[in-house]
């Protein structure tokens, strides 16, 4: 049965490539302006599509298309972007301003003005900027570790880097890819969400196997069972369960004691380093250990409890609490914060989908159960719903680096390298999508334009939870939850991804995954080993055309 990594993508060992001895940075002139330019565009089309649509737009495709395209003028000061891992920062940088000006400060921008509060639009777009960057961060610091390993699925990280890598090689691989591009397109303008039958040709079988599940209880329960699972706060209670055993594994690992304890850097000591990536088969070593991992978490955490002092202090928080009840505030914020990215994270890494949504709303419904105050709670939702889509997105970007880097040699230091320059490619992303939310969102919320998930998250705040049985049902579902999590262990995700799709009701949906699931299985047993290489450029394909439908949509929401 495959492992919860995602198949080698390359069809076989590629053989080692020397390549420059540096990796290109983002302070290269040209390629600065470029990723100004691409995160401005990422930004709007990300701004736009959530606030008239309620969607998001995975735009790292669109990015990688566009500085493939700018390699491709015959002009010789523009041949540098025809590199790979330029093309990987441009794709990181415009993915960074759409799921930051979107996921994070948009929606939680909005949360206290549709509770009636504008004058707190300002304060909570600093605390949401501030949990945006730490939630980056602790990805940076924790990606490649057991927990978050980069021989994961991250599906949309594997469509970015095939497209990629199509586009520099051609051949076979771009006529797979770009045919299916088209079908996901063409699927995404009849309203056929291809991009999930994509994700199941790429990430690990039994998370997505009961994401299948959970799409089809939750789509076809009314039918089989007379009973819609996706409300009555169902699938929050499976979630909380699930969530509270995955974040359980989480400590395991943490506590988890190695031999050998290694310097700081990513948790490898330069001594022990390796030339060459982890092997492609069996058990490869983590680049992160746990030592490393368990700095990056606790030091997350004192990040976030810092980022909700400050978000307290502008906010006004003073007035509305008293001294201990505001420390037990900022507390619960930061654990909240930090939560949410790994639940956020664990589900993105497995399925490309990230429940960001659903989790959010389990600590609202928990604030309101211990009675914490309107207005603070309504910063604490905005602040949390700011980390989580960040905290996948560099996990998708990263790993479509991952992917681009690992037959360079030699690969550590490169690796490390190429990391570092894609965190800063986001923080520019990040920058920007601040300037363009900072300029535009007057206009948007007062012409009513608001993100819908942020107007659900205000008037849960202000009317509660309406169901005085809401708090019993949670806990009931959360025992099958957390035994399915249990069962599957820390890199199926299980119980997780079961709660996933109870939450999203998307036709179709479920029987393309399933589809999709026993079509790999079954092309598995005929061609063998070469079958998850092409089922790869395949759902790499869907993806990519998917992520491109739902960017020019922007088009339809003019």
């Amino acid at each position: 049965m495959p492992s919860s990594a995602a198949p080698d993508t390359d069809g076989g060992a590629a053989p080692p490539q020397a390549g420059p001895a540096t990796h290109p940075r983002v302070r290269e002139p040209f390629l600065f302006v470029l990723l100004v330019v691409l995160s401005v565009v990422g930004a709007v089309i990300g701004i736009d599509l959530v606030a008239k649509l309620g969607i998001s737009a995975n735009t790292a495709v669109v990015g990688a298309l566009i500085a493939m395209l700018i390699g491709r003028i015959p002009l010789t000061a523009l041949r540098r972007m025809r590199s790979v891992h330029r093309q990987n920062l441009a794709q990181s940088a415009i993915s960074a301003a759409t799921f930051a000006a979107a996921n994070a400060l948009l929606t939680s921008a909005a949360v206290p003005f549709v509770f009636g509060r504008e004058d707190l639009v300002w304060p909570m777009l600093a605390g949401s900027f501030l949990g945006l960057l730490i939630d980056a961060w602790v990805l940076y610091k924790s990606f490649g570790s057991r927990l978050l390993p980069a021989e994961a699925a991250w599906p949309p990280g594997v469509a970015a880097a095939e497209t990629i890598k199509a586009g520099d090689k051609g051949g076979k691989r771009a006529a797979v890819l770009a045919g299916g591009t088209l079908a996901g397109l063409a699927g995404t303008f009849c309203g056929l969400p291809l991009s999930a039958a994509g994700v199941a040709f790429l990430g690990n079988i039994w998370a997505l196997l009961m994401f299948g599940i959970g799409l089809g209880l939750r789509e076809f329960g009314p039918q089989l069972f007379g009973t819609d699972l996706g409300g009555g706060y169902v699938p929050h209670g499976v979630m909380i369960g699930a969530g509270l055993v995955a974040l359980g594994q989480a400590v395991a690992v943490l506590t988890r004691r190695r031999g050998e304890r290694t310097g700081e850097g990513d948790g490898q000591s330069a001594a022990a380093a390796p030339s060459a990536p982890p092997a492609r088969s069996g058990a490869p070593a983590p680049t992160v250990d746990e030592a490393a991992l368990r700095r990056a978490l606790l030091r997350g955490y004192a990040l976030f409890t810092a980022g909700a002092v400050v978000l307290a202090l502008a906010g006004g928080l003073l007035g509305e609490m008293s001294v201990p009840a505001l420390i037990g505030w900022v507390l619960f914020a930061a654990f909240a914060a930090l939560v949410h990215e790994l639940i956020v994270g664990l589900a993105a890494m497995q399925s490309g989908w990230f429940p960001s949504f659903a989790v959010t709303l389990i600590f609202l419904i928990l604030g309101l159960v211990i009675g914490i105050p309107s207005v603070p709670l309504a910063l604490l939702v905005g602040y949390v719903s700011a980390t989580g889509p960040a905290f996948a997105d560099m996990g998708y970007d990263l790993k479509a680096g991952w992917l681009l880097r690992r037959d360079h040699r030699p690969w550590d230091p490169y690796e490390r390298a190429g990391r570092r320059e894609q965190f800063r490619a986001a923080l520019i992303g990040f920058a920007v999508a601040l300037a363009v939310v900072a300029v535009l969102w007057q206009s948007y919320f007062h012409q009513k334009l608001i993100p819908p998930v942020a107007q659900v998250y205000a008037d849960t705040v202000r009317h509660g939870l309406g169901d005085p049985g809401a708090l019993r049902t949670m806990l009931l579902w959360a025992v099958p939850g957390a035994l399915i999590q249990l069962l599957g262990g820390t890199r199926r995700q299980m119980g997780v991804m079961l709660a996933t799709g109870l939450l999203i009701l998307t036709p179709h949906a479920c029987l393309l995954v399933l589809a999709a699931l026993a079509v790999r299985v079954l092309y598995r047993r005929l061609r063998g080993d070469q079958a998850d290489a092409e089922l790869n450029l395949v759902g790499a394909g869907l993806i990519a055309g998917s992520s491109l439908g739902d960017s020019a949509q922007i088009i339809k929401a003019e």
